[in-house]
């Protein structure tokens, strides 16, 4: 059973960098962002936790503004400024993009 799990999260991580926009960083690393965010937010942008919001369909600059909120700690999450504060504005850029362009 773990197996299958582990091939499903690995499958479905491969689906979002494939599907991922074009940017300028390196050969899967917008994957490894986004496994990240995954974690939390779902693989599919949608949080099972209702604490937790959903980032499928939000606007770019909102979720990059919230990003870059959390990595100078302007907003307030620990969690949050633990998975931001080595992000670059690239990559910040790459996740905003990539998540607004999910259809709601």
């Amino acid at each position: 059973m773990k197996k299958k799990i582990g091939l499903f999260v690995a499958f479905t991580l491969a689906s979002l960098a494939a599907a991922a926009p074009a940017s300028a960083l390196e050969p899967g690393e917008l994957g490894e962002l986004l496994a990240q965010c995954a974690a939390c937010h779902g693989s599919d942008g949608v949080a099972k936790d209702v604490e937790i919001p959903n980032l499928k369909g939000q606007h770019d600059r909102y979720i990059a503004e919230q990003l870059r909120n959390f990595r100078s700690g302007k907003r307030k999450s620990a969690e949050m400024h633990h998975l931001s504060r080595h992000l670059t504005d690239e990559e910040i850029d790459a996740l905003a993009q990539y998540f607004s362009q999910m259809p709601h």
